[in-house]
């Protein structure tokens, strides 16, 4: 699957907005690429509304991380249940997605960026989305961009 022509920027700054208007990093890193896909606005949100805070805010993978997942999933997951070629490369693709977000980040464990980034007063004030959050959001949307082929320029 070809993806529109977006540049990488474009879908970094928003996933950015979405996040700046409260969305989780998981919400903001799908709904960056939910049009390009077709998926419904709000299903996106649904769907990875639990997925924040390091899923349901257990701290454990980075939010940004497992939206990243699930973009990836819209672009090479598997529908065929006996189809085991289209499901290991997709999950090729998201391990090269973890990858290179921890190659970066030293982690994909939300609890353990926050501890490398933050400390717990920036936490307990919720200050740490300018500190980390913001920072992973961009990362794990260019890394996904990177991963998906675009159409090119004529």
């Amino acid at each position: 699957m070809k993806l529109p022509l977006s540049t990488k920027q474009e879908l970094i700054d928003k996933a950015l907005r979405f996040f700046d208007e409260g969305y989780a990093c998981s919400q903001s890193v799908l709904l960056a690429y939910s049009g390009q896909f077709g998926l419904d606005e709000n299903a996106a949100k649904l769907i990875s509304s639990t997925f924040g805070g390091g899923m349901g805010r257990l701290r454990e993978k980075c939010g940004a991380v497992t939206g990243g997942f699930m973009v990836l999933g819209l672009a090479y997951g598997n529908t065929d249940p006996k189809d085991m070629d289209t499901k290991l490369a997709a999950y090729n693709k998201v391990q090269e997605l973890n990858r290179q977000f921890e190659a970066i980040n030293g982690t994909s464990v939300c609890a353990e960026l926050l501890n490398n980034h933050a400390t717990e007063d920036e936490v307990a004030r919720r200050v740490h989305h300018r500190l980390i959050c913001r920072k992973v959001i961009a990362d794990s949307t260019a890394i996904v961009y990177d991963l998906i082929p675009h159409e090119t320029k004529k």
